[in-house]
C-alpha cells in the first residue's frame, strides 16, 4: 500500500498541492519559533533574554501546533472526501480498510515530509528575522547569537508528520466507514466538544470579572474565552448554517431570483460539508477581532496613563501580533483550499444544472450567494465571539464600551475574510463551467 500511496502522489500531484501548502507554511512557523529555544541555549545569553526567547517559542510554538493540525485536517477531510468512488472501488477490489488507512496515511506522510524538508531554510531566515526584531524592541540583548539547531528540527518534522499523519487517518476512518455503509459518531462528538469549547470560553470570559484593571494577566481570559467560543460556534456550524437558512431563504429567493434558489438548496444538502469552511471562517473572524482591539485598549490604556511600556508589556504585544498574523495566514489558507477543493469538485453537479435550464449566468450567481451567505454566517458568529471577550475586558481595563480603533478592526478583518471566500469560490466556479455540460455530467 505504501508504494500505491507513492505511485498516487507522483501521478496526481495537484490534488496535494493544499495539503503540501500547509504543511509548509506550519513547518515553517513551528521551526522558526521553537529555533528561539536553542537560541535560548546558547552560550552567553543573559536571564531576560532568555525568558523572552522562551516565552515566545512556547506560547507560539504551542499556537502553531494546533493551527498545523487543523489546516492539515482542513485539506485532507476534503480531499479524502472527494476519493469516495476510488475508496469504495478499493474495498469492492479486496483491500481492507487498515490497508486503506496506510495508504492514505503514508501519502500524508510523504507530503509532510517534502514540507518540512523545504521549510529548512525559510524558517532559518524567518528565525534570524524575528530575533532581530526583538532586538530592535529591546526585549533581547544585542549580542545574542541566532541558533538554528535540534530543538527546531525536531519540532518542525515532528509536528508537521505527526499533526498530517494524524489527521489523514482520522479523516480516511469516516470515510471508510462511509464506504461500508457504517455512519461514523461525528455528531455526538462535535456536540460535546463544541459544548464544552462554549462553557470553557464563558467561563474564561466571565473570571475576567474576577480581577482588578490593572493585573497583568487581565488579557488571558477574555482571550481565551473568545478563542474557545469561536472554536464551539464553530464545532455547530451546520446547525447555525441550516438556522439562517430558514430565516433568509424566502426573501432571499425573491431578491435573486434563480440564482438563490440554486443557492439555498444547494446549502440544505451541503450544509454539513460546509462546515469545513465556516469553521476557519469563524475562526479568523473571532481571534483576530478579539485579540486585536484587546491589544489595542491594552496599548490605550498603558499611554494614557504616561507609564513606559515593560520588557513584558512588549513581550504581550508582540505575541499577539505574531499570533493573529499566524492565525489570518493559515486561516487564509484553510479557507482557500476548502473553497477551491469544495467548488472544484462540484464539476457533476453544475453540468447537471446547466443540463436542467440553469444559466451559467445563474450558477455562478448561486456560488455568489452561497459564498455570500457563508461569510454572513462566519462573520456574524465570530464576531459575537470576539465582541463578548472584548466587551468583558474594555468593561474591568477601562470602563469604557468600545474602543475607538475597534470598528476600523472589524472591517479590515471582514473584509479580508468577505475578499478569500467570494474570489475563490467565484474564480473556481468560473472555471469549473468551461467544462462543457455533457462532459461534466458523464
Amino acid at each position: 500500500m505504501f508504494m500505491l500511496a507513492m505511485r498516487s502522489v507522483r501521478r496526481r500531484p495537484g490534488r496535494f498541492a493544499g495539503t503540501l501548502l500547509s504543511a509548509f507554511l506550519g513547518a515553517v512557523i513551528t521551526m522558526a519559533f521553537n529555533s528561539m529555544h536553542d537560541t535560548a541555549g546558547g552560550a552567553g545569553v543573559d536571564d531576560s533574554s532568555a525568558e523572552t526567547l522562551g516565552l515566545s517559542g512556547g506560547v507560539v510554538g504551542g499556537y502553531s501546533t494546533l493551527l498545523v493540525f487543523f489546516a492539515v485536517a482542513s485539506t485532507l477531510t476534503v480531499n479524502v472526501r472527494q476519493r469516495t468512488d476510488e475508496i469504495s472501488l478499493l474495498r469492492s477490489t479486496g483491500a481492507t480498510p487498515a490497508q486503506i488507512k496506510r495508504m492514505v496515511t503514508g501519502e500524508a506522510a510523504v507530503i509532510a515530509l517534502v514540507a518540512a524538508i523545504l521549510a529548512i531554510v525559510p524558517a532559518m531566515l524567518a528565525g534570524n528575522a524575528l530575533l532581530e526584531m526583538f532586538k530592535d524592541t529591546d526585549q533581547v540583548a544585542a549580542g545574542v547569537d541566532y541558533v538554528f539547531g535540534p530543538i527546531a528540527l525536531g519540532a518542525g518534522f515532528g509536528i508537521t508528520l505527526l499533526a498530517s499523519a494524524g489527521a489523514a487517518y482520522l479523516a480516511v476512518r469516516r470515510a471508510t466507514r462511509a464506504a461500508a455503509g457504517e455512519r461514523a459518531p461525528r455528531a455526538r462528538m462535535r456536540t460535546i466538544g463544541g459544548t464544552l469549547a462554549l462553557l470553557a470560553g464563558i467561563g474564561g470570559i466571565s473570571s475576567t470579572f474576577a480581577m482588578e484593571g490593572d493585573e497583568p494577566v487581565l488579557m488571558m481570559g477574555p482571550a481565551y474565552g473568545a478563542i474557545l467560543l469561536s472554536v464551539g460556534f464553530a464545532a455547530f456550524s451546520t446547525g447555525l448554517l441550516r438556522a439562517l437558512l430558514v430565516l433568509v431563504a424566502r426573501p432571499l429567493g425573491l431578491l435573486t431570483g434563480g440564482s438563490g434558489y440554486l443557492a439555498v438548496n444547494a446549502l440544505r444538502r451541503r450544509a454539513e460539508h460546509q462546515a469545513g469552511i465556516l469553521m476557519p471562517l469563524i475562526l479568523f473572524t473571532g481571534i483576530g477581532f478579539a485579540t486585536l482591539c484587546i491589544q489595542a485598549v491594552e496599548s490605550a490604556a498603558i499611554d494614557a496613563s504616561g507609564l513606559v511600556k515593560s520588557v513584558e508589556d512588549k513581550n504581550v504585544e508582540t505575541l499577539n501580533t505574531i499570533v493573529v498574523g499566524i492565525i489570518v495566514a493559515f486561516c487564509c489558507v484553510m479557507l482557500i483550499n476548502s473553497l477551491y477543493a469544495a467548488t472544484s469538485y462540484r464539476v457533476k453537479e453544475f453540468g447537471g444544472q446547466r443540463l436542467a435550464g440553469a444559466t451559467p449566468r445563474q450558477v455562478v450567481g448561486g456560488v455568489g450567494v452561497e459564498a455570500a451567505l457563508l461569510t454572513v454566517t462566519g462573520v456574524l458568529f465570530g464576531t459575537l465571539a470576539g465582541y463578548a471577550g472584548l466587551l468583558a475586558f474594555v468593561s474591568v481595563r477601562t470602563g469604557a464600551e468600545m474602543p475607538g480603533s475597534g470598528p476600523l478592526i472589524w472591517a479590515g478583518i471582514v473584509v479580508v475574510g468577505a475578499a478569500a471566500t467570494m474570489l475563490t469560490t467565484l474564480l473556481t466556479a468560473r472555471r469549473a463551467l468551461r467544462v462543457p455540460a455533457v462532459v461534466a455530467v458523464a
